[in-house]
């Protein structure tokens, strides 16, 4: 009989001085119907050449990031008790990295989707006890007044539900940003579409970088190949599908390290041209780096 116990995936890259760890949250199971901008038949094709099942596994990522002179700051929180049993790892992930909630100063919230805050939780309270929230101000104008709740489609009020419970406990301890450098050494990067404030971050040190770029690709064996492809999640499609577009053309044009929380774990690589679209390049996979 296999061993059931899932070990936590974690996986820690140099970035300079600084080191950003992957913590996999786990995944879920979606389907074709997620994919929009093509056909399904198209969708599945492509799932199928990159040896994939054709309805997808979609992964999830959270990120650590930590270096001499500063206290951890975490970049999303994963799905928390948000998600289903398949997800949901990242406190664990964080514990193997060898830290602990109340050492989080800073939580950068690329998004207010559930599978991005819901870790921020835990037992109804504030699972980082100490930790300021950073999102753009943006996404917080979209999902947490009360007016946008009551404006919200009946189908779409429980993400205004879950993003509003997520960050209450953190109420006076929010920072709004709007790009720009939020903490030494990482920028902000908006990358509409997907949600009005979705943002990644790039995290420099010395002559290193690494782009997080979050939820510009959810589907790495669909969207890489065919980024017209969207998801059924987009806030606004037409934004998403030119925000991927454009990002994507500069990171292969210039060779950009990039991370993404949708990246199949350790989630790390180079965008390069691929025909008329691109394909992801895993990084190097080193056991003992950092």
């Amino acid at each position: 009989m296999a061993n059931s116990k899932i070990l936590p995936g974690v996986k820690r890259w140099g970035v300079g001085d600084l080191t950003v760890t992957v913590l996999n949250d786990g995944w879920f199971q979606g389907s074709l119907d997620l994919v929009t901008g093509i056909s399904k038949d198209e969708a599945g094709a492509l799932q199928r050449a990159g040896f994939r099942t054709e309805a997808p596994r979609v992964t999830l990522n959270a990120f650590l990031v930590t270096g001499p002179g500063r206290k951890p700051v975490m970049i999303d929180t994963g799905y928390g008790a948000f998600g289903p049993p398949t997800m949901g790892r990242v406190s664990e992930a964080l514990a193997v990295a060898g830290v602990s909630p109340d050492e989080i100063e800073t939580i950068l919230v690329t998004h207010c989707h559930p599978d991005h805050v819901g870790g921020l939780l835990a037992g109804g309270k504030a699972a980082y006890p100490n930790a300021e929230i950073v999102l753009h101000s943006d996404e917080a104008k979209h999902w947490l007044p009360d007016a946008a709740l009551a404006a919200a489609p009946d189908g779409a009020k429980p993400y205004f539900e879950n993003a509003r419970k997520a960050l209450a406990p953190y109420a006076g301890r929010m920072r709004e940003q709007s790009g720009g450098e939020v903490l030494p050494g990482i920028t902000a990067v908006h990358l509409p579409g997907h949600t009005p404030g979705h943002c990644g971050f790039r995290i420099v040190s010395g002559d290193k970088s690494l782009l997080v770029f979050t939820d510009v690709v959810h589907l790495p064996a669909i969207q890489f190949k065919q980024p017209e492809a969207g998801v059924g999640f987009d806030v606004d499609g037409d934004q998403a599908r030119a925000t991927r577009t454009a990002i994507l053309a500069d990171l292969a044009a210039d060779g950009t390290r990039i991370a993404g929380s949708h990246l199949e774990f350790p989630a790390v690589g180079f965008v390069a041209r691929d025909g008329d679209g691109y394909r992801f390049v895993p990084e190097l996979w080193v056991a003992d780096e950092a």
